[in-house]
């Protein structure tokens, strides 16, 4: 690292250690943050949310290149809308005390035991590109109604939502209760390294392991929210257009740019052909046109674009079945409308891109099995997925699986 990058280091550091300082003293100041505080700051955060909508939407397309209104409305706002209401709706009975069996020694002399949950302090908050929005409203409804103060460190790969958050926050808080910390990866280093009371990220395992990492060194508690290869299991009595309509329309919302997006599904092999008939048949009902189709979300970045193509690019070269949902035979080639038609890859190589990484895009790999028990198993030699799917009537199979 060179001498200017270490000063320009030094000064963002100082500048976070300064914002967390004033955080941290008006807590103590505060002292018992009363429920009526918590409310109040829970619905300037909403009014937050509903006032500037429009502003927030047209961020959101700006950085994604295309991304439907009715998207951001239903993945970003209409969840952080919710959210914060439930935590208001909830709050009073959270704040509650809660009795608990002393045993001995501590029941000596008719003691009783209570707890009572507090504030924590400062929180540290850093969000992921994604669901740029929702993923700062959802967690610091919890942050608020608990009664902290956050700061929070957006993603670097959304600049034009993270400067309307740096542009809007100030209007609706006061910076010792809520702050923006907007930057890229050097900021993200530094913000992670701050001695919050907790620290909460989300994002790629790779990530996670340097926050995890740097949080250790001040014994900050931490929660990850990591990704992983989400499974779905297909069963044999399930009823076919109707998992085949969710599982598209799944893996298809925000161009499979979701955290708990399918990755990869198994079908039993007397269905395989079906399945795959089915989704070129929800593709065309569902996204008719993609490359100048508003409601067909981009990729965030160039980046991941080519991560995406890399990936078809590997399946090919492996000799697997890759198919393209592509309607009416649009050319994606040249990458101009950083959109991709979603791709099917039948039975993946193990050891392939696709099948080793998460995917966080347009493609989802179909592996056909005839026995129940071969398809657990081999979910269970993988890491532990972020979510998982099953499809299928049968009650005891279900609580199998």
């Amino acid at each position: 690292m060179s001498t200017a990058e270490n000063l320009i280091s030094q000064d963002n550091l100082t500048s976070l250690q300064t914002t967390l300082d004033r955080q941290r003293a008006a807590f103590m100041a505060e002292g018992e943050v009363k429920y009526e505080t918590r409310i109040d700051r829970l619905d300037r955060a909403l009014a937050m949310v509903v006032d500037n909508q429009d502003a927030i939407i047209e961020a959101v397309n700006a950085d994604f290149g295309c991304r439907s209104r009715h998207v951001t409305l239903m993945m970003d706002l209409y969840t952080s809308v919710a959210g914060i209401k439930f935590v208001k709706k909830n709050l009073k009975k959270w704040m509650k005390p809660e009795k608990r069996k002393a045993n001995p020694p501590l029941n000596l002399f008719g003691a009783k035991a209570l707890i009572h949950y507090q504030p924590k302090g400062v929180v540290g908050l850093m969000t992921p590109w994604n669901v740029p929005v929702n993923m700062i409203f959802t967690p610091l409804a919890d942050i608020l109604g608990a009664g902290n103060r956050c700061m929070i460190k957006p993603s670097e790969f959304t600049p034009a939502t993270s400067a309307l958050m740096a542009e809007l926050f100030p209007k609706y808080f006061e910076e010792t209760e809520v702050m923006i910390c907007n930057g890229g990866a050097e900021i993200g280093a530094a913000f992670s390294g701050l001695a919050f009371d907790h620290l909460i990220f989300t994002g790629a395992s790779s990530i996670g392991r340097h926050i995890m990492r740097a949080a250790a060194e001040n014994l900050t508690p931490v929660t990850l929210e990591l990704g992983g290869k989400s499974p779905v299991i297909i069963s044999n009595d399930v009823n076919f257009d109707d998992c085949a309509g969710k599982l598209i329309s799944g893996k298809t919302m925000n161009s499979g740019q979701v955290c708990i997006s399918p990755d990869y599904c198994f079908v039993p092999e007397t269905r395989l052909e079906a399945l795959i008939t089915r989704a070129k048949e929800l593709v065309d009902q569902f996204y008719p046109t993609i490359k100048n189709n508003p409601d067909y979300v981009s990729m965030i970045n160039e980046r991941h674009q080519d991560r995406i193509m890399s990936y078809i690019a590997d399946a090919k070269e492996r000799g697997s079945r890759v198919i393209e949902l592509n309607p009416t035979g649009e050319d994606f080639s040249d990458g101009s409308s950083g959109k991709i038609p979603l791709h099917l890859i039948i039975n993946p190589d193990d050891d392939s891109l696709a099948m080793q990484n998460e995917i966080f895009g347009p493609i989802m790999c179909i592996k056909s099995y005839s026995n129940l028990d071969d398809a657990i198993a081999y979910i269970n030699r993988r890491p532990r997925p972020l979510a998982l799917y099953y499809f299928g009537k049968n009650k005891i199979e279900t609580e199998k699986v």
